[in-house]
């Protein structure tokens, strides 16, 4: 029985201005184990894991039945595996970690039918926007778009000195929560607004200008009506650069904020006290983490009855639980 393991990175969206379009793979990881299978079976670890479907409702399972079926292909029975260091609804893409690492999974077991290109196109439609999806498959920093139809995508490489730092506050909060809350219509002050400043954010993070950061990485679209949610957010996107930060943005639908940083700054502890501090005097309490650009999207590898299992090798390898 040919098994697949894959590993897959979280990711952060919009960067502020760049609502649905922007986004940036961090090295916080997923895996998924999957193999065709007499009976279906999961093996779900930790206990952000438990009350997730363990039949075949399961996003993973029916992603991967996408994949078979767009491949001419029929496997109905199939053994998953799962873990995950990233959070889930907390605005660091968790279900696009889910969704991508299903769809290389099983492209995987049938000799890779599909192309990238076919996977991006599959994975948009179920996340219905492709900042996320596009980041884990990817790696690295994705500037994409989808028109309903179909989603084109640019990839650019992160500077080497760009590091994150993320607040992931103790409370969940839906994408959907998060969406309601915001404007069917913006003024033509406000769309110009964001036009310029992800533009401007493109450019910056292109060419390795990290200075210009602190100007691009604002927003009037979503981030105002988001903010009432996430008590402490508002001071911390307006106040994060006077602690040292190149910025900073609600990530995602939230509830995490992410600041980035210069790695050569010096004041690392300077800031991060600043975020936990805010979010302390809201009475939120939050974990803070410093994290990096992943270069590497999802990676695949097969592998066999002698290499540990996924419980087994998160236990040796004390990742993140």
């Amino acid at each position: 029985m040919r098994k697949v393991r894959v590993k897959v990175p979280a990711s952060t969206a919009n960067l502020g201005p760049g609502f649905d379009s922007l986004g940036m793979a961090l090295n916080l990881y997923a895996w998924i184990d999957m193999a065709i299978a007499e009976k279906t079976s999961f093996h779900l670890i930790g206990d952000q894991m438990k009350g997730l479907p363990t039949d075949k409702s399961n996003l993973i399972y029916k992603v991967a039945q996408m994949v078979f079926e767009e491949a001419g292909v029929h496997h109905p029975e199939l053994e998953i595996a799962m873990y995950s260091d990233i959070p889930l609804t907390r605005g660091l893409g968790s279900s696009a970690s889910a969704i991508v690492g299903a769809l290389a999974a099983a492209n995987a077991l049938v000799d890779n039918k599909l192309s990238n290109d076919q996977l991006f196109q599959i994975a948009t439609r179920l996340e219905k926007h492709p900042d996320n999806v596009g980041a884990s498959l990817f790696g690295g920093i994705v500037v994409a778009f989808w028109d309903g139809d179909r989603a084109e995508y640019i990839r650019l490489e992160p500077d080497e000195h760009l590091e994150a730092l993320v607040a992931i506050p103790a409370f969940q909060l839906s994408t959907e929560k998060a969406r309601g809350v915001m404007p069917q219509q913006v003024s033509m002050k406000d769309a110009v607004f964001n036009l310029s400043h992800s533009s401007l954010l493109v450019a910056a993070l292109s060419t390795g200008n990290l200075d210009m950061i602190r100007h691009a990485m604002k927003d009037a679209l979503h981030q105002p009506y988001r903010a009432p949610l996430i008590p402490g957010m508002s001071k911390i996107l307006e106040e994060a650069v006077q602690h040292g930060a190149l910025g900073a943005a609600l990530s995602g639908a939230g509830p995490t904020i992410l600041t980035l940083m210069d790695s050569r700054s010096g004041r690392k502890e300077e800031l991060e006290a600043f975020l936990k501090d805010t979010l302390k005097a809201e009475h939120i309490e939050a974990e803070a983490l410093w994290l990096k650009p992943s270069r590497e999207g999802v990676t695949v590898q097969f592998i066999g009855a002698d290499d540990a299992q996924l419980s087994e090798m998160i236990k040796n390898q004390g990742v993140r639980c």
